[in-house]
């Protein structure tokens, strides 16, 4: 019966066909060339393997661009909508990635910083220097604050930063940066919000508690000469999604929001943080606009309720900016047949030292094969090269498992993991000593003309064994 079904074509067992059956495919960043090898944005990921060779990690520049004024426009269209007064200030999250050409790239688009420590702002002084960074621009200071943080924020308030914004996190930290800026400064209070009930924790490490809000400004801050309170800051850790968690949790910082208000007139800005999420999965569907309208609609809303001016909205967008720009392409160099029914594929790199997220918290990225898509299909295991029995990969996001095309010894497989450009680098060590001495992979940057032509560039080379042998004294 089998034999007649594939005489008849009946059987589809090529990979091309498990995909095609499961996904709406081809989609807008990925599609097949006529050699049906893959495409992600129009680049053809085979040719950059023939020139630079695996393992490789790329990004793609304009992606960053386009992922900022997606957002500007939803925010902008959806306070249209509703005649919202505020404005919107699309902010960039920079321990995401703070490589300088991605940098670079997003702040072609007029947008503004939020840091997270001490070095943070030596990389916007240096941006300054050079003219990328001008002292119109926002630069919001988040986390916990070190004395060198609090000096550095404080030199750049002294230096004519105007719009520079430290966000308090604890109540201490308004006393320490009072005694070292000179004349009025800016300050926003960051709200700890309360965790989803599956959370080891119940309420955020990071902020001021909500009860303590008001009364802190009303105590200290108000005190304070010199201090203006311009911002409210709220984050929650599962990000922004569709759920009675979320909007219970926004809610309950807009009526911290309200009541603040009503005490202090010059607070102007609701930062919501970021948490956009990014594509993890050729299932992902997530309603980008329709988040964005409703959160507007909702801030306008409780805000007309209680009688306040609507806030300026701030957005620190990290993951959702870089993420979708990066890829990591490794090869199939072997295939273990460890027992009647499991195949390991091992891949020329780590998965804990490339991609430290799919490792230390589970996370799934898009995976797909470069080429072989016309082969059969098979279920397998990846595994990377470090001797650790926990540098594997073994599902996706939509099933549990992971199939590719059958390994052929003879026609090499190469697999790419996408949308991998937030902080992998960072997780891992950039430039470091890395899990059982593997090399860092090369990285390349692909940028477009004015025309449209594709370009690419060496950002690093392959890590040397000099170069580690150096590190480790040797």
């Amino acid at each position: 019966m089998q034999t007649q079904c594939n005489a008849l074509g009946f059987m589809k067992n090529k990979y091309i066909d498990l995909v095609e059956q499961t996904f709406d495919f081809p989609q807008e960043e990925f599609s097949l060339d006529e050699n049906d090898h893959l495409e992600f944005h129009e680049i053809p990921l085979m040719d950059l393997v023939k020139q630079y060779g695996t393992p490789l990690k790329f990004t793609y520049l304009p992606k960053i661009s386009q992922n900022i004024k997606r957002a500007k426009k939803w925010f902008n269209v959806a306070m249209a909508k509703v005649d919202y007064k505020g404005s919107y200030n699309y902010c960039y999250c920079t321990k995401s990635s703070h490589f300088r050409f991605v940098m670079e790239e997003a702040l072609e688009n007029s947008i503004h910083v939020e840091t997270s420590s001490a070095f943070d702002l030596e990389i916007v002084k240096t941006l300054y220097d050079e003219g990328e960074i001008t002292k119109d621009q926002y630069i919001v200071c988040n986390g916990y604050k070190t004395d060198g943080y609090v000096s550095r924020i404080a030199e750049l308030m002294n230096d004519g930063f105007n719009k520079c914004h430290s966000i308090i996190d604890n109540q201490e930290e308004l006393g320490r940066l009072s005694a070292q800026v000179m004349g009025e400064f800016n300050i926003g209070i960051r709200i700890a919000s309360e965790e989803e009930p599956k959370f080891e924790f119940y309420t955020s490490r990071l902020g001021i508690g909500y009860k303590d809000i008001l009364p802190f400004y009303l105590n200290k801050v108000k005190a304070n000469k010199n201090a203006k309170l311009k911002m409210l800051h709220f984050f929650i850790n599962t990000g922004i999604n569709d759920t009675a968690y979320y909007w219970n949790e926004l809610h309950k910082c807009l009526k911290v929001y309200c009541s603040l208000k009503k005490e202090c007139p010059e607070l102007e800005s609701l930062n919501i943080g970021g948490g956009f999420p990014i594509k993890r999965s050729l299932t992902f569907n997530y309603d980008y606009e329709y988040m964005a309208e409703e959160i507007i609609a909702q801030i306008k809303q409780v805000c007309t309720e209680a009688g306040v001016q609507e806030p300026n909205i701030f957005t620190e967008f990290g993951s959702f900016t870089v993420g979708e720009s990066g890829g990591t392409i490794y090869s199939i160099i072997h295939q273990k047949k460890q027992n009647d029914r499991e195949k390991w594929n091992m891949i020329d790199g780590s998965f804990m030292t490339t991609l430290p997220d799919a490792w230390a918290i589970n996370q799934r990225f898009v995976m797909l094969p470069l080429n072989n898509w016309n082969n059969r299909y098979e279920r397998i295991l990846l595994g990377g090269l470090t001797c650790d029995s926990d540098d594997y990969y073994n599902s996706e996001q939509h099933v549990n498992a992971i199939y590719i095309p059958e390994y052929d010894e003879k026609n090499p497989l190469y697999i790419g993991f996408f949308n991998t450009g937030a902080y992998q680098e960072s997780l891992s060590g950039y430039g470091g000593i890395q899990h059982c001495l593997i090399p860092s992979p090369k990285h390349i940057i692909i940028d477009k003309t004015d025309d449209g032509e594709l370009v690419t560039r060496i950002f690093s080379k392959e890590q040397s064994h000099k170069s580690m042998l150096k590190i480790l004294g040797y």
